[in-house]
């Protein structure tokens, strides 16, 4: 089985700590107007991560 890594949003930033969740399965957004505005657009609430590693 071979698995490719797509990269999500987070590998644009320039965080060493948001680089090293860039090619997590989850659809992250680091912290912007854009996140804000996708989750009231979807009615879903905003799951704040302080960090961890």
């Amino acid at each position: 089985m071979t698995t490719h890594k797509v990269p999500n949003r987070l590998a644009k930033e320039k965080s060493p700590y948001l680089l090293q969740h860039a090619h997590n399965p989850v659809n992250w957004f680091p912290w912007s107007e854009e996140a804000f505005e996708v989750a009231k657009r979807d009615n879903k609430p905003v799951f704040l991560s302080i960090g961890y590693s």
